[in-house]
């Protein structure tokens, strides 16, 4: 739902300051229309059906994965496609993963969305539009900034959409930001977000050669500037950062490269989240023995590391597989 736009049309209208709040509550807990909304006059419901949309996003298709994970592809106003996940886990967790652009610009070689067409930048209503989609589903207790696009390239939307998702049950403590590691973002979200909002670094390698040739950002803003803003993180925090490290068969999923890894990272600043990749078409995932040693090596020098359960990979809605095919 666009805000300003709601705002607009109602001040239009001479309505109470109040009424702009009372329509967005409806909204964030779940309802699916203006009509579910029994203390908004019918005249009222009926104009803002009419001049305000209720999304801002269209859902063009929706599959369902056998483990119950959900992908939504939508179409902005100006056909933009985006894609969204729910994550539906055994302990309730239900986990919405949101998009921050339609594409992405930066091109990392193992993700499927940086394969195609970079549209634009989110808008902060596009963003919470996807997790309003899922909430209408059912209720949601946790969000990542994980699928399409790099949310540090568009930060003030992304900033304005999780600052609105505790209305819808998710709390800034189970809020996690993503980024490849770009600078300029990443400077201004330690600086400024005063929330505990986490932070995740997409990360894949601990030598800035390999990294390269994986994420060319790394170019850019190499390996020693990144991670010292992540330590900057944690200091202003308090909260450890997650590394994100996808496991390429021959690439970076050897034991010489978890050792390198495990002398890189500070046990006390960061944890690791090893994800075993999701087929693409360039790479070939590591094996379940390449991903036990490279684990056991980061075990063995203490540094805290977990294997990520796989969701939604029959329906391509696993980590790097978002590509918003229509």
């Amino acid at each position: 739902m666009d805000r300003t736009l709601l705002a607009t049309e109602l001040a239009a209208r001479g309505e109470p300051g109040y009424r702009a709040q009372q329509v967005w509550e409806w909204t964030a807990r779940g309802a699916d229309g203006y009509a579910a909304m029994t203390n908004v006059s019918a005249t009222l419901r009926a104009e803002l059906d009419e001049r305000v949309p209720f999304s801002t996003l269209t859902v063009v298709r929706q599959v369902e994965a056998r483990d119950g994970t959900i992908k939504a592809l939508f179409h902005t106003h100006d056909g933009c496609p985006v894609e969204a996940v729910l994550m539906r886990y055994r302990d309730g967790r239900r986990s919405v993963c949101l998009s921050s652009q339609s594409g992405c610009p930066l091109t990392c070689t193992f993700c499927a969305t940086g394969q195609m067409r970079f549209a634009r930048n989110l808008t902060a209503s596009e963003i919470v539009d996807q997790a309003l989609h899922f909430r209408r589903v059912e209720p949601v207790n946790h969000a990542v900034f994980m699928g399409m696009g790099e949310p540090m390239l568009n930060l003030d939307p992304v900033l304005e959409a999780a600052r609105l998702l505790p209305e819808l049950g998710i709390t800034h403590r189970r809020t996690t930001i993503s980024t490849v590691g770009w600078l300029p973002g990443l400077r201004r979200f330690v600086d400024e977000v005063d929330e505990p909002i986490r932070l995740a670094l997409s990360l894949h390698a601990a030598m800035d050669e390999l990294r390269s040739e994986l994420m060319p950002v790394n170019d850019r803003f190499p390996l020693a500037e990144v991670l010292a803003e992540c330590a900057r993180y944690v200091q202003r925090r308090r909260r450890k950062v997650f590394v994100e490290y996808v496991l390429l068969a021959g690439v970076n999923d050897r034991v010489e490269q978890a050792r390198a890894l495990a002398d890189l990272l500070d046990r006390k600043l960061f944890k690791v989240n090893l994800i075993p990749y999701n087929p693409t078409g360039r790479y070939d995932g590591a094996s379940r023995k390449a991903i036990a040693a490279f684990k056991d090596v980061l075990d063995r020098a203490r540094l805290p590391a977990t294997v990520r359960l796989t969701r939604g990979r029959d329906i391509d809605a696993a980590c790097g597989q978002l590509t918003a095919s229509s």
